[in-house]
């Protein structure tokens, strides 16, 4: 069942995207720029609004079975580490705004959402199953990257690495 919620996952994201391949984002890459809104309509371009910043970036949907859990253990974790200045941003993958504001509101996360409503973001970092985390340090190179279920001790561990 995992599997196949993968597979159908893969294929949404890819079948959004034209006739372009998903990108293959891996760790040492510098991550890709984009520009977006948050969930509360502020505009957010990357890197910019995180420059100098350690930042993990978290690609999720409500329908994914494993991103609700996960994403109340990320905000743990991002309560815990804040003070020594990790970000998280949430980028939701081919949903509409109201969908991702009571997601999120439902979660009751403090990181923000960001709307990815056509996947183009998801495609440019080459995710093709969610949930799908990437760790990117303060210089904006990926240091670790994180596919499906984690649990909160996996996650904490990948964001104490691009604290260092």
């Amino acid at each position: 069942m995992r599997f196949f919620l993968a597979a159908i996952a893969a294929l949404v994201l890819t079948a959004c995207g034209g006739d372009k391949p998903p990108a293959k984002l891996n760790i040492g890459d510098i991550a890709p720029t984009f520009q977006t809104f948050r969930a509360d309509g502020m505009p957010a371009h990357f890197p910019a609004a995180w420059a100098g910043k350690p930042l993990v970036i978290r690609f999720w949907a409500d329908w994914c079975k494993y991103c609700e859990g996960e994403m109340k253990d990320i905000e743990k974790v991002y309560q815990r580490l804040k003070p020594r200045g990790l970000e998280v941003i949430a980028i939701n993958a081919g949903q509409d705004k109201k969908t991702v504001v009571e997601f999120m509101m439902k979660l009751g996360v403090s990181y923000p959402a960001l709307l990815d409503e056509d996947s183009a973001i998801a495609r440019r970092y080459g995710v093709v199953g969610l949930p799908t985390t990437y760790f990117v340090d303060a210089t904006g190179i990926v240091r670790a990257k994180l596919i499906g279920e984690a649990d909160e001790a996996g996650f904490e561990r990948a964001a104490l690495e691009i604290l260092k």
